[in-house]
Order: C-alpha cells, then structure tokens, then sequence
C-alpha cells in the first residue's frame, strides 16, 4: 500500500470527549433537546451540517439560525480542545513509520478544514500529510466519495495502492465508493459489529496494526 487517506476524528485523535461536550453545551445554550454520548457518538465521522439537523429533530431552524448553531458548536469545541483533545497512543509512531518507508499519508475529514489543520498542528502532527481535505472542500460529504477522488485525481494516485482508514461506517463507505482499500480501526466511535458490518478490507484494534496493512 503507498496511499493512506486517514479520517481524524476517532482515528487519528481521541476527540469524543471533546466533541460530546461541545454538542451538548450548543444544544443547551439553544434551548434544545440534548442529545445523549451514544447518539453523538453514532453521528461522528459525518458533518455537522448534517448530524445536527439529525439529531435536533422536529425542530425547525432558520437558516442564520442554524448557522449560529453550527458556530456555537465551534467556539465550545475550540475551547475544550485544548484540555481534552489527544492522540491516541502509538498514532504518532505509526505516521513515523509510515513516513520514513515512503508512503503518501492524506487526511479526509468531516471537520472544516480549518479546524481540522489547527488540531493537527496542536497534535504535532501536521507535518506528515502530503495534503488534508475538510468539509468545506468538498461538494458531498462522507460517505461520498469526493474527497478521496479529489485527492486522486490531483497527486495521480492509483485507487488500488490506497487505503482509506477510519473508526465510523462512513468512513468505509466512503473508501469503497472511491475504489480503494479499506481498514476499520476499533479504538474509536463505531463498535466492531457495525465496522464488519461494512466489511472492510481490514479491521484493527492498535495503532501499531497499522504500520502492517501491507503484510
């Protein structure tokens, strides 16, 4: 495999924590139903533009509404991210890894694009991606495929010498729909049974499993 497109939230950082508490603290500062850990955790790896409307039901927003909604989020995450976000054990020796044998390493996210760059350089890890893909880079989100084909098409990959690798359903999905390889990781909001439900070309519960998808 020379190709790895990683997910980030749940993949490569631990940042349940940190995304339950900013949901529920948005909700709560809008007067609405909180939802609880489990239903968030279930919404994780899809956008915010789409899983707050999901789990806000009936209610009903208006536009500028909903974007103070989706921005009341964003300050609340931004300012717990620096106690809780974290990555999880044995990510950064895997990237090394990876990195000194020559593979090109991508992150898709769900997260915006700037988010997602100032939580991989708080990481210190931002410096082994050839290139990040956000949720306001792409025309259809996760699980359509657009980021990695937009990946594809500009570095001139080979879908088959790729692997797309996340701890949520739409992140498989996402990778078949492209073409590529897939790998389910187990540490993060999707249990087992619903990762091999989606029957991934791998499925691995260490960060170290990752520096071996080619064995």
């Amino acid at each position: 495999m020379k190709n790895y497109f990683f997910d980030f939230d749940g993949t490569l950082a631990d940042s349940g924590q940190t995304g339950i508490m900013a949901i529920q603290a948005a909700f709560k500062s809008f007067s609405l139903d909180i939802p609880n850990a489990e239903t968030i955790q279930y919404y994780m790896g899809i956008p915010i533009e789409i899983s707050f409307k999901k789990m806000s039901e009936p209610h009903q927003f208006t536009s500028a509404e909903f974007d103070e909604l989706l921005q009341s989020f964003r300050d609340f995450y931004q300012s717990y991210e620096n106690q809780y976000l974290s990555l999880f054990d044995g990510i950064k020796e895997a990237l090394i890894h990876l990195s000194e044998n020559d593979k090109n390493l991508f992150v898709v996210s769900s997260k915006h694009s700037s988010s997602l760059i100032r939580n991989l350089d708080q990481l210190g890890i931002l410096n082994f991606f050839k290139a990040v893909i956000g949720s306001d880079q792409v025309e259809n989100y996760k699980p359509a495929p657009d980021g990695i084909n937009a990946l594809v098409d500009k570095y001139h990959l080979s879908p088959k010498d790729s692997i797309m690798i996340g701890d949520a359903i739409f992140d498989l999905q996402m990778g078949k729909a492209a073409g590529v390889h897939t790998c389910g990781v187990t540490w993060g909001a999707h249990d087992v049974v619903s990762l091999k439900s989606e029957q991934p070309d791998f499925l691995i519960d260490s960060p170290s499993k990752l520096m071996k998808l080619d064995k």
